[in-house]
């Protein structure tokens, strides 16, 4: 059976990450969640004292960055492959509210992205790859067989991150959530290197009103209809 790349790009909070492990589970690939791996950049910036809300020193992020190591291992407890940071785990630490309020901040630095992309290239050189994130389909894999847009509303997203971040015992208020996304959004869409935007040939997936069952057995369909169509 042939292998494909599937693109996963859209904004925060629309599940991405979710669809995208269901996916690769489903066909046997290998999944790349490359929002973590900005996380833990922004993570190694926060530890480092490089970043606050007032000041970001992106010229020592800049220096310092052959001193970040990135990598993914498989933890079969979980069923999902977890971020380190120099072979520290990470995965728990990257998921905060306060990450999520730097992250596109560290994102927009060119540097950080050649550096990333350039991993997330090597690790899909062989195709049979998931892979989400801000920019998969425009710059990571442009050629990507199969390429997916994940939207939906500001108010829709925000809750289910506020949710997320109950259910894991964070004190957080949804004002703030939605203003974070609402932040994150305007950063992604209007940087200069690699902004969000929708490939040409994706296909949008606005999922709203859509359940977790019905989002994912959409997307597999179209997932199974690349790969026979190449057969």
């Amino acid at each position: 059976m042939n292998k494909i790349t599937i693109a996963i790009d859209g904004f925060s909070s629309t599940g991405k990450s979710t669809v995208a492990k269901q996916l690769a589970k489903a066909l046997g690939y290998v999944y790349v969640d490359t929002g973590a791996m900005y996380r833990a950049v922004t993570y190694y910036t926060m530890q480092n004292g490089l970043i606050s809300k007032k000041d970001f020193n992106s010229e020592a992020l800049i220096y310092q960055l052959p001193n970040i190591n990135i990598s993914f291992k498989f933890n079969e407890v979980l069923g999902f492959a977890e971020v380190y940071l120099n072979d520290i785990n990470i995965e728990k630490k990257i998921r905060t509210l306060e990450v999520s309020s730097f992250v596109s901040k560290v994102a927009e630095i060119s540097e950080v992205r050649q550096k990333l992309v350039e991993q997330q290239q090597k690790m899909g050189q062989d195709k049979g790859v998931v892979m989400d994130g801000r920019d998969i389909g425009t710059v990571v894999f442009p050629d990507a067989e199969l390429k997916l847009f994940m939207t939906a509303s500001a108010e829709t997203r925000a809750e289910r991150r506020y949710q997320e971040l109950i259910e894991r015992g964070d004190k957080v208020a949804y004002e703030d959530v939605l203003k974070n996304v609402q932040e994150r959004d305007y950063i992604d869409t209007n940087r200069e290197d690699s902004p969000l935007l929708k490939a040409k040939d994706a296909i949008e997936i606005d999922n709203s009103n859509m359940t977790l069952d019905e989002q994912f057995n959409k997307i597999f369909q179209l997932a199974k209809m690349t790969i026979e169509d190449l057969e």
